[in-house]
């Protein structure tokens, strides 16, 4: 039986291309943009909504249940990057990213929750990042918000087990989108004293730029919706992305902060 499915920032990325991948194993997706009349060609639904708009949010999943009658499958995808020595973002810069990379899933599971608890069955897939298990340099807000993402992700899954609602978070690494065009980048200071902040900036990009299509995500996501008892993390990228976050786990926090060091040359 094909699964509904709402895929929060479906209009270009990962989430387009998890949208297409779900599409072609016979779902019925739903994509949603802030301004879907962009996307005219989209292969599948494109809706209108605004992580930010808790109207919006409201608006957009009734909408689903009002045509399907059911809502099986929500993935949070939407999200934005943010890049700069933390000491010179402004706070609002701070304060919207946080709002669109973690309020915003938070508010899509609080209004997607009381039908799954109706279905007595759901699954939801919070899309995080690798740069979540860790603070990056000059990637410090961005890490952090993804952070957050992983850590309420834990707690849900064991706030909702009486509902048969599952909720699992997948941390890609880098991989080719068009996320740097969105990011927000805090200004070079000629005054400000992180003078390296241009090179790392310059070293973010290239990792991005030299990745592969985002496909290996979406065949997690297809994975994961086919396991019964999806676990509480993936991760998806290289094998040195991946193997970052056991590192983590294992070194003393003093090694493996020079091993960052090292890797962007600061």
């Amino acid at each position: 039986m094909p699964k509904v499915v709402l895929i929060t920032g479906g209009s270009s990325g990962i989430g387009k291309t998890i949208g297409e991948y779900l599409l072609s194993k016979n779902n019925i997706v739903y994509g949603t943009s802030r301004n879907p009349n962009n996307y005219p060609n989209s292969k599948f639904k494109i809706l209108a909504l605004d992580v930010c708009d808790t109207s919006s949010i409201t608006n957009c999943v009734k909408q689903i249940i009002t045509i399907e009658n059911r809502l099986d499958i929500v993935i949070n995808n939407a999200g934005v990057g943010i890049t700069g020595p933390i000491e010179d973002i402004p706070d609002l810069e701070i304060k919207r990213n946080f709002e669109t990379n973690f309020f915003g899933p938070l508010n899509v599971i609080k209004t997607v929750l009381p039908q799954m608890r109706l279905q007595n069955s759901g699954l939801i897939i919070n899309i995080t990042s690798i740069a979540g298990y860790m603070g990056l340099p000059y990637r410090g807000v961005y890490s952090a918000s993804k952070g957050a993402l992983e850590l309420i992700t834990e707690s849900f899954r064991m706030e909702l087990k009486d509902f048969n609602i599952k909720m699992t978070a997948i941390a890609p690494g880098d991989f080719a989108t068009n996320i740097a065009s969105g990011r927000y980048h805090a200004p070079l200071k000629k005054e400000s004293p992180y003078t390296k902040y241009a090179s790392v900036l310059n070293s973010i990009n290239d990792d991005v730029n030299n990745s592969k299509p985002p496909i290996a995500v979406a065949q997690k996501v297809w994975k994961i919706i086919q396991t019964k008892q999806p676990k509480g993390h993936y991760k998806v990228g290289s094998t040195l992305q991946k193997f970052s976050t056991v590192l983590k786990s294992i070194l003393p926090d003093k090694i493996y902060e020079k091993i960052l060091l090292k890797h962007y040359k600061l």
